[in-house]
């Protein structure tokens, strides 16, 4: 997660505009390598409510991620990346954006950084902006796709959106998420040998950051996350090795009480069907990211 950076009112520059782009889609697929994002081209299943918004988050004309956003919440419900393997610095210097299509049917399909003078601007109805986290002391932004599990330049700028941003209590966001994610970062960086996928979510209960007396942006209750790696390290020590091919985790956004706790993924799971909008059918990753066994069924047992 990144810290809270100042809140500095970058112009549209011209020469943002060829490198900056997202999409709201019907379905990820309906953009090309959108869905290369998502284990198995596929994403999360179970998520009923029709007024979510799809965003393929796009970054020097290629997708990058993607997100499920409420725009009525004005936070995403989760954000799927794949991890890329990185020394985990952090860059905070880029320009925070913004998604125009969640408010024009015909925008144009670019993530811009905004502009000066935007407030009141009609985008501010279905998503959060800038003065939304100026004036509270509590919370932080909290990336869900993170910048330190990016590793390239564009990947990394392409994480400062306000729409793969959640308010997180400040304490929760630099002490126990933060080691949360370095935590997996050094274990997909040294174990996992393939690709490994993430999703990040959280859940609400109600509590909002309020402005000028309205209610703006939904305040998470839990944040949530998990990942599948198919292809790793079958030499991993053992308190490693039962942590994949996949593994989630559950943490309040509190000031105390704050603890990560990591789960298998169906116990995950079950949490989120009585706390998320979902259905029975909830699966955060195809076939359970079950990993293929070269071995007959009778030597699986033995990995």
């Amino acid at each position: 997660m990144s810290m809270l950076t100042p809140l500095v009112l970058v112009p549209v520059l011209a020469c943002f505009l060829p490198l900056m782009s997202a999409t709201v889609v019907q379905d990820f697929n309906h953009i090309e390598r959108c869905k290369d994002s998502l284990y198995m081209g596929t994403p999360p299943r179970g998520f009923t409510d029709t007024k979510l918004k799809r965003i393929c988050q796009r970054y020097a004309d290629r997708p990058r991620y993607v997100t499920l956003y409420d725009p009525q919440k004005r936070i995403p419900v989760y954000s799927a990346y794949t991890f890329k393997k990185t020394e985990g610095d952090r860059r905070v210097d880029y320009p925070w954006m913004y998604e125009p299509q969640l408010a024009e049917v015909d925008g144009n399909g670019n993530m811009q950084p905004f502009p000066t003078g935007y407030l009141h601007m009609k985008f501010e109805d279905s998503q959060a902006v800038l003065d939304d986290y100026s004036d509270v002391v509590l919370y932080e932004r909290g990336h869900l796709n993170p910048d330190q599990h990016q590793s390239t330049p564009h990947d990394r700028a392409a994480t400062y959106t306000l729409t793969n941003v959640v308010p997180e209590i400040r304490e929760f966001n630099i002490g126990p998420w933060r080691e949360y994610e370095e935590r997996i970062r050094v274990r997909l960086n040294n174990f996992c040998r393939g690709t490994a996928y993430i999703v990040t979510g959280v859940t609400t209960r109600g509590n909002m950051i309020r402005r000028n007396n309205q209610d703006r942006v939904a305040i998470p209750e839990d944040v949530w996350s998990a990942y599948c790696c198919t292809e790793y390290d079958r030499n991993a020590p053992h308190d490693v090795r039962i942590r994949f091919p996949t593994y989630g985790v559950l943490a309040k956004n509190a000031k105390e009480g704050n603890s990560v706790h990591e789960m298998p993924v169906q116990e995950l799971e079950i949490f989120l069907k009585s706390n998320l909008d979902v259905d029975q059918n909830l699966q955060i990753f195809y076939d359970n990211c079950i990993s293929p066994s070269p071995l007959p069924l009778y030597l699986q047992h033995t990995i």
